[in-house]
């Protein structure tokens, strides 16, 4: 695991193999942090699949800004966004952490929020939403929803 308590560009993500929680040094992304768990690579130049029960820790822990897709499998919109985020979180690895939350297999997170269309992105700094889009975006939409200067409550 790697630990950062002073850099400002950390994050808690689960392992996507083991579920095992580890703090990132995002500034420290090109070596390669792998988890404490189960020493296999933590990939975060891609959105990550969370669910309800990892969704808080991920949020709250993360010192950079959060971009969450709510979708569901089945969902047109939520298809055609995909490769834009995947994009996004390639481009602004160790910057942004971009997450992935399925609201059909997960419903008490998007309960909480009031998610009543899909594809919806949530942006959050430091465990509070900052912005909002319901629909498809473009690469600068979401840069625009990350860093906090577009979007709504």
């Amino acid at each position: 695991m790697t630990h950062s308590t002073k850099t400002g560009r950390a994050a808690v993500v689960p392992c996507s193999f083991c579920l095992t929680f580890n703090r990132v040094d995002l500034a420290r992304l090109a070596n390669g942090p792998k988890c404490g768990g189960c020493d296999r690579p933590l990939r975060l130049d891609r959105p990550l699949k969370v669910g309800d029960a990892e969704f808080e820790k991920v949020v709250q822990g993360s010192d950079v800004p959060v971009l969450v897709d709510f979708y569901a499998d089945w969902c047109g919109p939520c298809k055609m966004m995909a490769p834009v985020l995947d994009e996004f979180a390639r481009d602004r690895a160790g910057t942004v952490l971009v997450l992935k939350l399925n609201t059909d297999q997960n419903p008490v997170v998007p309960q909480r929020f009031g998610i009543r269309g899909i594809p919806t992105l949530i942006a959050f700094h430091q465990g509070r939403e900052t912005g909002r889009q319901v629909g498809l975006t473009s690469a600068a939409g979401l840069d625009a929803l990350a860093s906090g200067s577009s979007g709504s409550q």
